[in-house]
């Protein structure tokens, strides 16, 4: 039995879209992968609120609402969203910064957050803005990850330790926490251990384990069987069992105007992980991911948690590949994990009163030891020093500087690669392939020909204000080359876009090979935005129609006797 909706109809499915494919044969799938992942979300959860410097309900409803959100306007089928690990201390360093942790200032400054976050990704998803996501390259990911994870480590590491956490940089704390090593308290040490090497451990023998939630249970068991809250281990104490109640924050409008640049840095960052997510896990194989769609469930998750009290949402790859493995099918998944979450909140709240605050950050080191991509890290040394060099910069700023200030240098880090991958482009020599029409690049491994008073040149990325003036230069270089070339043939393939100020250099090279009783060409201009630019800047004007070709050795064929 299928729902009798049509998905095909443009006005179809305005909420709840990954259900347009649900089949009754899909339910116990999805409450079975339900059930598993609430069973790892509810660890995670309260681990993730106590980064934040939140009680653990606030994380529970940072899941229900996220979840809810995404389940009603997000497209994957397997997506999770909720509080998440990532940018936690992110927004929490920014917080952290305008007011005291714990104070009602602190959380209103979250609520705001979250609302102008999910603004922030709703109007992304309205006015198609998925590329955002491609801010980050990956060197540059991997050393974000790499800081990140240092913060939760030095965060997490005292509640273990059963230390008092230290104040001030990062480095000091680091310095500060090795000098107090001494008075660890090991019965919390072991505690954090344990649950560490128990959600390791079920990792390791499968992902469908819920070890957080074991281990969580097993710490509780001893803390209550051996009496440790009297030896010094530290515990949850008591969660009201309350249900989250709508509401706005009341915040003077400069406040507002104060969390605007954290929120589009923590915007940029949940864009980024989501569109990773839902590529990572597609609802159709065949079929490419609708990022747009999901910034718009992530963004109403973030909304809905802010007005229920929470924090900043993001989509979470292993929660979303928890759902993937076991079976579920759409997002009843997600919703039949927040039910049994917000059964928990109404139920059974004074059950997580003896959890030890040592469990939940064995939990988070093993989140910090699991981002750590030291395989990648690897693979980009051996493959490209360089781009090492951007993964190692990335995490120091992190890690030295504020962390929001440190990820907005980690963001200017990549669009700085990226332009500079653009600047150096430069003209590239084709050659002939014998017995053949083709021109390719030259290469010292292909043997080329070279036709007598014609050269064929490509430039092979977008030619715009970065390198046009080297494009001028290398295209005066080939003019002025001896034997001097009859006929210049552009190979414009790789010119997908073209800016004003490429359209003029381009227009002055038309000029100089006007005046030097040089013909040019221009072959295989395949990107429609590159052919809109040539009309709207006149390039055709300058450069007549018939002198555009479909391939090299037509424009050759064509004008090489003419020239």
């Amino acid at each position: 039995m299928t729902l009798s909706i049509d998905p095909n109809h443009p006005m179809s499915w305005p909420v709840f879209r990954s259900l347009r494919s649900f089949r009754a044969s899909d339910l116990p799938g999805d409450l079975i992968a339900g059930l598993t992942l609430a069973a790892i979300a509810i660890p995670e959860q309260m681990a993730t609120a106590r980064l934040g410097h939140f009680p653990p309900q606030i994380g529970f409803f940072a899941f229900i609402m996220g979840s809810i959100g995404f389940a009603m306007f997000g497209a994957n089928r397997f997506l999770s969203c909720g509080a998440d690990s990532t940018i936690t201390p992110i927004f929490a360093g920014g917080l952290l910064l305008m007011a005291a942790s714990g104070s009602p200032d602190y959380q209103a400054l979250a609520v705001a957050l979250a609302l102008m976050v999910g603004v922030i990704l709703i109007l992304s998803s309205l006015f198609r803005m998925g590329w955002i996501a491609n801010l980050l390259s990956t060197p540059v990911t991997v050393g974000f990850l790499a800081g990140i994870a240092v913060h939760i480590l030095v965060s997490q590491l005292p509640g273990v330790l059963g230390l008092p956490p230290p104040k001030g940089p990062m480095l000091d704390r680091i310095i500060e926490l090795a000098r107090q090593l001494g008075a660890t308290n090991f019965n919390t040490l072991a505690i954090g251990a344990g649950v560490l090497a128990v959600v390791a451990g079920a990792e390791a023998i499968s992902a469908k384990i819920p070890g957080a939630l074991i281990g969580l249970v097993a710490a509780t068991i001893a803390v209550i069987a051996g009496g440790l809250e009297s030896k010094g281990v530290a515990v949850v104490g008591s969660v009201p069992a309350t249900l989250p109640i709508p509401s706005l924050p009341d915040l003077y409008p400069e406040k507002w105007a104060k969390l605007v640049p954290l929120a589009l840095l923590i915007a940029i960052v949940v864009m980024v992980q989501t569109a990773a997510t839902t590529r990572a896990f597609p609802s159709d194989p065949d079929q490419p991911a609708d990022v747009d769609r999901d910034f718009l469930g992530a963004g109403a998750g973030s909304v809905l948690a802010g007005l229920f009290g929470a924090f900043p949402v993001d989509a979470s790859p292993p929660r979303t590949g928890i759902v993937s493995e076991t079976g579920g099918r759409t997002q009843l998944t997600s919703l039949f994990a927040a039910a049994i979450v917000l059964a928990l909140l109404a139920f059974g709240a004074t059950l997580l009163r003896h959890v030890p605050d040592a469990a939940l950050g064995g939990v988070l080191l093993f989140v910090a030891l699991r981002i750590i991509r030291l395989k990648q890290m690897v693979k980009i040394y051996r493959q490209s020093l360089g781009e090492f060099l951007l993964v190692a910069a990335t995490a120091a700023a992190i890690i030295v500087l504020p962390i929001e200030q440190g990820v907005a240098v980690g963001i200017a880090l990549s669009l700085l690669h990226g332009i500079w991958s653009t600047t150096r482009a430069r003209l590239v020599p084709f050659e002939h392939v014998a017995g053949t029409t083709i021109w390719w690049p030259a290469n010292p491994h292909i043997t080329g020909e070279q036709s007598p008073g014609v050269a064929v040149v490509g430039l092979q990325a977008p030619l715009t204000f970065l390198n046009a003036e080297n494009f001028s230069a290398d295209m005066l270089n080939v003019l002025k080359a001896a034997p001097k070339p009859r006929l210049l043939v552009l190979e414009a393939s790789g010119i997908l876009e073209l800016d004003f100020t490429a359209a003029q250099a381009l227009l002055d090279v038309i000029e100089e090979c006007r005046q030097r009783e040089v013909t040019l060409a221009i072959a295989r201009l395949e990107s429609t935005r590159a052919q809109e630019a040539f009309a709207r800047f006149g390039i055709y004007d300058a450069l007549p129609k018939d002198h555009v070709f479909r391939s090299v050795d037509e424009a050759i064929k064509s004008l090489a006797g003419k020239a």
